[in-house]
């Protein structure tokens, strides 16, 4: 009887013990992470190139810096990767930082590793404040269409058909034509990736706002007097951000590629800054005599897109609340 007794309450002990607390949502994310060798792969990458990105700002700015992308030394013109400059031709400031040419020279015997460097810093540049913008734009105008909709049926059928529309135009066409209008200047290339590249996120902002309005914390909140701004602002954006971060985590490497695209057109970022689009357009003249010339901006450029596009997809599973029930 003693037993049975203790029996029961150790049950009822157990019962009443608090529950082990979960995992942290980052724990579960990282978990989820990892089970995705690619996106870890697409992870590393994005890191290294930040870091390279970074380091390449401090090297090749300043009034004397380590790496010159500029210094001409026509003398040391077309030199393959590896090589060694000739001391006895050049002087003090024109010996390469490394002491040799890491990834060769172009025509006018300028650095390539140099221009690489200052490139990838232009390409991430461009890349994150274009997406930022469009992420910006598209959050407000999908809020308003998702939220406002629901009682003003004409707002969200006019921004919806404007989006259709930008949507019919191709986006690269699109972005030529004002750049070519415009003065040429990275912060035009950056403003106008931003504003042609927008209509994803808008449409991604109202299907979750749409979902979002109809719950019980909405309710609340309008039954509360809750100002409509503030609830978009503050309980409906952060529960919709999910899909728009996918996106943007894209739409970073999709504004590198767009400016890329535009500095091999004539049309990117101009000199004297260096960029990988216009590396590439200058090395297509010597692509049989210095071949190094192309494949370094073009490996570079595949690179930093695929690792983009894993860690976007990637990021795409660990978003999908399905796989979180595994944990």
């Amino acid at each position: 009887m003693t037993n049975d007794y203790t029996k029961a309450i150790s049950k009822d002990s157990d019962a009443n013990a608090p529950a082990v607390p979960r995992r942290s949502r980052l724990r579960e994310s990282w978990q989820l992470l990892k089970q995705n060798r690619l996106a870890v792969v697409g992870l590393v990458i994005f890191v290294l190139f930040f870091c390279t990105a970074f380091i390449g700002l401090v090297l090749t700015t300043g009034t004397n810096p380590i790496f010159d992308p500029a210094m001409v030394r026509l003398q040391e013109k077309l030199r393959p990767p590896l090589s060694r400059p000739n001391l006895e031709a050049l002087r003090p400031e024109e010996v390469p930082g490394a002491g040799v040419y890491l990834l060769g020279t172009d025509d006018l015997g300028r650095d390539l590793f140099a221009r690489m460097l200052q490139g990838a810093w232009v390409s991430l540049t461009v890349g994150f404040v274009a997406v930022g913008i469009s992420v910006l734009v598209g959050i407000l105008v999908g809020g308003i269409a998702g939220y406002f909709g629901q009682n003003h049926t004409s707002i969200d059928t006019l921004i919806m058909r404007f989006v259709d529309i930008m949507l019919c135009f191709p986006s690269f066409f699109l972005i030529l034509t004002v750049v070519a209008l415009l003065p040429a200047s990275m912060y035009n290339i950056m403003i106008v990736i931003g504003l042609t590249s927008w209509m994803g996120s808008a449409r991604f902002v109202r299907a979750e706002f749409l979902s979002l309005r109809e719950q019980d914390f909405v309710t609340a909140a309008r039954a509360l007097g809750v100002n409509d701004w503030r609830i978009i602002f503050r309980h409906m954006i952060p529960n919709a951000i999910a899909p728009v971060l996918v996106s943007a985590t894209i739409g970073i490497a999709t504004a590198i590629l767009t400016e890329a695209g535009l500095s091999f057109l004539g049309f990117g970022v101009p000199p004297p800054h260096a960029t990988w689009g216009n590396i590439l357009s200058d090395g297509r003249r010597f692509i049989f005599d210095a071949p190094w010339l192309t494949f370094a901006p073009g490996f570079a450029i595949l690179i930093v897109v695929l690792s983009f596009n894993l860690f976007g997809e990637g990021l795409r599973d660990i978003l999908n609340p399905k796989l979180r029930e595994r944990y």
